[in-house]
């Protein structure tokens, strides 16, 4: 086993899978510009790694990632290239969540390949509550989740645990073990062939894809005009102060 750490992420290697611990629990694991420019380099060196035969994403502390880091938030286009990356990476790519997910968080999860979660984990698109929408991360989510439960959960902000995360599509399955989840998915791609898992990815990714060559440019940029508007300042603002946006009721 290997061990490389740098200041946000932890890269740990054990038997041919990387493991790659979002390590920023101060900030909830917010995906910030250097987050996630920490995150993408590491992944393009796992794609680059042929001793690398699959990719675990994980986290310490009690979030997985609480999404867009609004004191230092990543530039819309920097996000939409990390979820690509994941989803064009040739390995697969595991999410490990013992935690909770909220909003740009859910689409670094749903961009793996795989996901598994606790029974304690909990969920939350909560982008329409600080005046923003759920746009770059609609890419992988919208092709891989439940067009029902989505229109609900965007819409609310609703908090939601992991039963229901796996039936919408969000977990590939649930459990109090997670580890205990992941052990056979493991050690089943640890006895793939890696020319045959990456032609496989690209057969279960392609619908992905193609809504990222359709849609990307323009959900990037609606996240770039919402995220800069006032109605988005007073949100960003009141959830920073602890208090409800002048629109609630």
């Amino acid at each position: 086993m290997t061990t490389d750490t740098t200041a946000l992420v932890t890269r740990t290697r054990t038997r041919g899978v990387q493991t790659l611990t979002l390590d920023a629990p101060a900030t909830r694991n917010a995906l910030s510009a250097a987050l996630v420019a920490e995150l993408d380099a590491a992944l393009a060196d796992c794609a680059a790694d042929p001793g690398v035969r699959a990719v675990v994403l994980t986290h310490t502390g009690t979030t997985f990632s609480a999404g867009a880091d609004l004191r230092d938030p990543p530039a819309p286009e920097a996000l939409t290239g990390l979820l690509r990356r994941i989803v064009e990476l040739p390995r697969p790519v595991l999410a490990r969540v013992t935690g909770h997910v909220r909003a740009g968080g859910l689409g670094l999860l749903t961009a793996c390949d795989i996901a598994a979660g606790a029974h304690t984990s909990t969920f939350a698109f909560t982008e329409v509550r600080i005046g923003v929408a759920p746009a770059v991360i609609s890419l992988p989510l919208l092709p891989r989740a439940d067009p029902r439960a989505l229109a609900r959960y965007y819409l609310t902000g609703e908090r939601f645990d992991a039963a229901e995360a796996a039936r919408i599509g969000l977990l590939t399955a649930a459990g109090d073990d997670v580890d205990a989840v992941l052990d056979p998915m493991l050690d089943g791609l640890r006895r793939s062939a890696p020319e045959a898992l990456a032609a496989t990815k690209r057969l279960l990714t392609a619908k992905v894809l193609e809504t990222f060559d359709r849609e990307a440019d323009g959900l990037t940029a609606l996240s770039a005009r919402l995220f800069a508007s006032a109605q988005a300042r007073e949100g960003m603002t009141a959830f920073l102060e602890r208090r409800d946006a002048a629109w609630v009721l």
